[in-house]
């Protein structure tokens, strides 16, 4: 099974949602700010693709970190503290497909590609 993961509201989110519907893809819509984010998600998330791909560096969340917190972000554990307090740094829309991840963020030419 199909799940997205991310925020109804985020662009990127909005777009691989229209591309999977377009696709005749079906899936599961998981909202962050609904559903929340659990430890144990994130931790297999991290385990799988490593905090440098799941943190989102670019938007308004991360930039209005202090650099003392951004430059703490070093490892899983380090980043996955942060994606736990502040969800919005994790990037968006995570892709999952029986519990591997296939994609962070939305490139229609990157899912193309995918075995979905």
């Amino acid at each position: 099974m199909l799940k997205l993961y991310g925020i109804p509201n985020c662009d990127t989110v909005k777009k691989a949602r229209q591309w999977l519907s377009e696709q005749g893809h079906t899936y599961v819509f998981h909202d962050f700010k609904k559903h929340g984010v659990s430890e144990e998600m994130l931790a297999d998330w991290l385990k799988q693709i490593g905090w440098q791909k799941l943190l989102k560096k670019t938007g308004p969340t991360w930039g209005q970190l202090p650099d003392a917190v951004k430059l703490s972000i070093t490892d899983n554990a380090s980043a996955s503290k942060l994606m736990l307090e502040k969800p919005n740094v994790i990037k968006r829309p995570v892709l999952e497909h029986n519990g591997k991840v296939l994609a962070t963020g939305f490139k229609p030419n990157e899912y193309e590609t995918l075995k979905l």
